[in-house]
C-alpha cells in the first residue's frame, strides 16, 4: 500500500490541537507531542509496502540472495 501522507498530517494536527487546549506549564506538552509524533511517524512508515526484485544464486534447493527496494 502507498504511504498515506494525508493520514499522517491529520494525526499530527489532531494531537497538536489536543495539546493546545491543555492548561499546563508546557513542559509535559513537549513530551506528549514528541511521543505522539514518534508514534504517528512509526505508524506511517510501517504502513508502506516494500517492493523489490531478488536475484538468487545457487541450486534450486540452496538459494541465497539479497534485494533492495523502495517503500511506496
Amino acid at each position: 500500500m502507498a504511504l498515506n501522507k494525508s493520514l499522517l498530517e491529520q494525526a499530527i494536527k489532531s494531537f497538536l490541537i489536543e495539546e493546545k487546549t491543555k492548561k499546563d506549564d508546557g513542559a509535559s506538552s513537549i513530551d506528549n507531542i514528541a511521543a505522539k509524533l514518534a508514534t504517528a511517524i512509526d505508524t506511517f512508515v510501517k504502513s508502506g509496502t516494500v517492493t523489490t526484485t531478488v536475484t538468487t544464486t545457487g541450486s534450486a534447493s540452496a538459494q541465497t540472495g539479497t534485494g533492495t527496494g523502495s517503500i511506496s
